[in-house]
């Protein structure tokens, strides 16, 4: 079997190797030249995922990058021409063997305006519809609202290629789940929810993910498959935002809210813990619940549960920013002209990835305030440019050593790394405010520790 994984990312690569360890030829697409490159050479660019494994899989031939989308099959003419002669293989690729599946895993984000962007979907098929061949299967694995696959990417595949889904090629959902970070998270142990345009659809789907998957969850159809992702993902978002709302209540009660969650997760049953924190990061959570509320609105329906969870969570930054400013004014300090430093870009802790982090959105609002903005991540040397935030393209963590953490005003605890010595960091800023409770086991200085 011979499968092409189009997107090389957070989601993508892992998948890439997980089936080339399964003995699946692999083809990784992408558009970014330099991941391409650095694949082919054995190199990797996501932190947990080591260079060796990648070399040794390329070395093997299992494994292989390209930006050019033709490699999934011939041209239309090409296949007109193929079709002709029954003995030939009716779709070429990687290797020059037979390509039996394409997986999409391309973002998903928002617009300026919170409605979905399925501009990377959508543009992902109509360039792999000119290459699409009789009796390959497409596969979306990128979080989306509802109805995406069997009718935007549908039609998409469909116009390009001439083909006929559940007829001509085979057409089906997978949402990707990914627990970066978690040493414990293996791809082939993660369950895997599959739901096909038509009952052929689904059995092709499973066929290909048995391979690289142990547990496969079919369900009834694309649309269950892509609400089952959205419920995964909206469930965290209102419940994180549940407890960022009880912080504040607790609080103005005299009561911490670590020390609740702590007592109340001793429940063996009908309790799960989460825990507050500055806002929401990572690819789905602050965005996927969006796509939800969109497509509800186009049914006539309301999702006063998520937007409401969205509003509580899109105001953690500036909370704690205000919070940040109390800390200071208690020093006879004014947060303009302060300097400020943020520990932690990831938005979780232990991992490379900043997508969507809420460091991002304390920086600018500490920026606009007047004051002095650096960072320090262990896991982050430099940051690269993002669609969202590009004005901090190019910025370098800080070193690590008491001159440079005792030069600032205060230090902001936004991401709680392994990494870092926390002791250490008690000793040399003069102000902490911890968002993430991970001073709560350091001994400090009496009034150096405040929570946010």
């Amino acid at each position: 079997m011979t499968i092409a994984i189009i997107g090389l990312g957070y989601v993508g690569l892992p998948l890439c190797l997980q089936f080339a360890r399964s003995g699946v030829r692999v083809l990784g697409l992408d558009i970014d030249a330099k991941k391409v490159s650095a694949l082919n050479a054995g190199r990797s660019y996501i932190q947990h995922i080591p260079a060796g494994e990648i070399k040794k899989l390329v070395r093997a031939g299992k494994f292989s990058a390209s930006a050019d989308f033709a490699l999934i099959g011939s041209s239309r003419r090409g296949h007109e021409a193929q079709t002709k002669n029954r003995s030939e293989p009716p779709h070429v690729g990687c290797h020059g063997e037979k390509v039996d599946a394409i997986l999409i895993c391309v973002p998903t984000p928002l617009k300026k305006n919170r409605a979905p962007d399925l501009s990377f979907v959508l543009n992902t098929g109509k360039s792999i519809a000119p290459y699409l061949q009789r009796g390959q299967l497409v596969v979306l694995e990128s979080t989306t609202y509802p109805g995406t696959t069997e009718n935007e990417l549908h039609a998409v595949l469909e116009k390009g290629s001439g083909l006929k889904a559940g007829k001509d090629f085979h057409l089906a959902f997978s949402p990707e789940r990914e627990d970066p970070g978690n040493p414990q998270s293996k791809v082939a142990d993660i369950p895997k929810v599959i739901g096909g345009y038509t009952p052929a659809c689904l059995a092709a789907a499973q066929k290909v993910y048995s391979r690289a998957i142990r547990t496969l969850v079919p369900v009834a159809n694309c649309r269950t498959a892509e609400a089952a992702k959205l419920l995964e993902n909206v469930f965290r978002g209102v419940n994180i935002a549940l407890i960022n709302e009880l912080k504040g209540v607790y609080a103005a009660l005299d009561i911490d809210i670590w020390d609740v969650i702590a007592a109340a997760k001793t429940k063996p049953f009908g309790f799960m813990p989460f825990y507050p924190g500055p806002g929401l990061g990572g690819h789905c959570i602050p965005i996927d619940p969006f796509y939800l509320a969109w497509r509800a609105r186009q049914v006539g329906q309301e999702t006063r549960f998520v937007e409401l969870a969205g509003e509580i969570n899109r105001a953690m930054p500036a909370k704690v920013v205000a919070q940040l400013v109390r800390a200071l004014a208690a020093r006879k300090q004014k947060i303009s002209g302060a300097k400020i430093l943020v520990l932690g870009l990831a938005y979780k802790a232990n991992v490379d990835d900043d997508r969507e982090s809420p460091s991002y959105a304390l920086m600018d609002l500490l920026a606009a305030r007047g004051a002095s903005v650096a960072y320090f991540d262990p896991h982050v040397p430099v940051i690269k440019r993002t669609r969202e935030h590009p004005h901090w393209a190019g910025t370098k963590s800080v070193k690590w050593n008491r001159k440079t953490v005792a030069g600032f005003d205060a230090v902001l605890i936004a991401t709680a790394h392994a990494a870092v010595d926390y002791r250490r960091l008690a000793e040399w800023s003069p102000l902490i405010v911890d968002t993430r409770n991970v001073m709560a086991k350091v001994k400090v200085v009496p009034g150096k520790v405040w929570r946010a």
